[in-house]
């Protein structure tokens, strides 16, 4: 199946994506809420796996440096393959997605349930971004044999 690019450099993804993301922060406010058993392990849950997560994120953005973009083109730059991209092949989405999950744990239903929105958005965009990323790095096929993970060590 052929993802579409949704322009020249994704920009309908992009906006896609921060609308969902701007959902999950107003859905952390929305009922239903846990309930109040597993409200506080929860909580604690959410906090961690949220600063984990943005600590991932923030790691992996740190290694593209001005390579870094919302949009699924590459904007510059040359492929990164070290620090977080050993693990997997796109550990900002990854991140962001532990960092949101999170959000969810520690606030409410309708959140989570939007997380996953996201990563199903998430896994589209990334067949988008591989195809540009395989048009502008010769090298990008092998990254993919020696990194086979998207997202997921194991999973995706």
């Amino acid at each position: 199946m052929t993802v579409p690019a949704l322009g020249r450099r994704g920009g309908g993804w992009v906006v896609l994506q921060f609308a969902i993301m701007a959902a999950i922060v107003a859905g952390a406010f929305l009922p239903p809420r846990w309930p109040d058993a597993i409200r506080p392990v929860l909580a604690v849950v959410g906090g961690i796996v949220s600063i984990a997560g943005a600590g991932f994120a923030a790691w992996a953005g740190r290694e593209l440096g001005k390579a870094l973009t919302p949009y699924p083109r590459p904007s510059s730059g040359e492929l990164v393959e070290h620090g977080p991209f050993r693990l997997v092949r796109h550990p900002v989405y990854a991140g962001a997605l532990l960092f949101f999950a999170g959000v969810g744990l520690f606030s409410s239903l309708p959140s989570l349930a939007l997380t996953g929105v996201l990563g199903i958005v998430w896994a589209l965009k990334l067949r988008v971004e591989e195809r540009f990323l395989r048009q502008t790095y010769p090298a990008y096929a092998g990254y993919c044999e020696r990194v086979r993970w998207r997202l997921v060590p194991g999973l995706y």
